[in-house]
């Protein structure tokens, strides 16, 4: 496999990402019809039946779940951050999620109407809905074009079961254009003319995620993708804990295990940068594009961790191709797994600039924890 040659540009591209295998990919096209691609929330807990707040399994096509908010809000007579909602989930699929609503809502809601919307399941819990408060999520995925290549989907699996899965920024992150990042880099640098805070931070974010996606790439490339490096912080996969790794030899065999994996920074004034060996490296990623940590003081920060592990993996055969399932934890991009497979630009970004926020972004921006 070919080293990918050093990034140019500040916008989203995958062939600036190594993949993690060398198995045969399947080709393929994904997404011809909404069913192709199904999202199923696993919640992090189901609502007890009781309480002041108003829970709805909904199940949508065709709609941004922060779409879908605004209706709710507008048809209910609702403000903006009287709705909860645990994630947020794609327009051109079949999603399901849970949301909240103040129970006041509930003599309200046989009014509301939506096409292409349609409420499953309503009960009662007792505090909102927050953004994260969700297990991870359930995909079902069509490949097609891809006939007689469903043996390839199952060799790329079993590899990615063994290995992880690159924990890459998907291009869902870097918005319209996956150009956002340059305006990013120019609000980091006090050139902007945007003044929605909101936005502003979802612009950031994307060149936090593009620094984190550098760092993760120059591990596969030299091979340290499932080991760890003397000054890696490094994240339990069973409890979530972190550490910093002293030892990185005598630790190295749990991370071969899948039972721990190394974090990068998404740099900010209550992250520490790393340090020693893995530090050299995290610099390295900076470097690309002549930035500093002290550049991101404006955000809180956070560590992301470099590898995910699938579960419930299968794959069906069909005529044109083939079927695939998954789960994946919570902040994971489905991009990531697929495009192991398939070797295309899954999800490539869509024509347009950076400058261009669409409303989506912003409304990511507004749902989104800060980093």
């Amino acid at each position: 496999m070919t080293t990918p040659p050093p990034p140019t540009s500040l916008s989203f591209t995958w062939d600036d990402l190594r993949p993690l295998t060398d198995t045969p990919r399947t080709g393929g096209v994904l997404r011809s019809l909404p069913a192709d691609f199904q999202v199923d929330e696993v919640p992090l807990y189901l609502p007890s039946g009781e309480g002041d707040h108003l829970y709805l399994r909904v199940r949508k096509t065709g709609h941004t779940t922060a779409h879908l908010l605004r209706e709710l809000g507008t048809q209910l007579g609702l403000r903006p951050q009287d709705i909860g909602a645990a994630g947020l989930k794609d327009r051109h699929a079949v999603t399901t999620q849970w949301l909240s609503l103040p129970g006041k809502a509930e003599r309200r809601l046989s009014g509301f109407a939506l096409p292409d919307v349609e409420i499953l399941e309503v009960s009662r819990h007792a505090n909102r809905l927050g953004m994260g408060h969700l297990k991870g999520n359930r995909f079902t995925v069509r490949v097609r074009e891809a006939a007689g290549t469903a043996w390839k989907a199952h060799t790329t699996l079993s590899e990615l079961e063994r290995l992880g899965i690159p924990n890459y920024f998907g291009p869902q992150r870097f918005g319209l254009g996956g150009l956002n990042a340059e305006e990013g880099l120019r609000v980091l640098r006090g050139e902007s003319r945007l003044r929605d805070p909101a936005v502003r931070r979802f612009l950031v974010s994307s060149v936090q995620s593009l620094i984190f996606n550098r760092f993760l790439a120059l591990r596969l490339e030299r091979g340290l993708f499932a080991g760890l490096l003397k000054g890696d912080m490094a994240k339990k996969h069973d409890t979530g804990g972190v550490f910093e790794v002293q030892d990185a030899e005598g630790e190295s065999p749990r991370a071969l295990r899948g039972e721990v994996s190394a974090t990068g920074t998404l740099f900010g004034r209550k992250v520490k940068p790393l340090t020693s060996d893995a530090g050299l490296l995290e610099r390295e990623a900076l470097d690309a594009w002549n930035l500093t940590p002290e550049a991101f003081s404006s955000r809180k920060g956070d560590r992301r961790i470099v590898r995910m592990f699938a579960q419930d993996v299968r794959v069906t055969p069909e005529e044109d191709g083939y079927t695939v399932s998954f789960s994946l934890p919570r902040g994971s991009f489905a991009t990531s797994l697929l495009r192991e497979l398939t070797g295309t630009d899954v999800d490539g970004p869509v024509d347009g600039a950076a400058e261009q926020a669409s409303q989506s972004d912003r409304d990511s921006a507004v749902s989104q924890e800060e980093l």
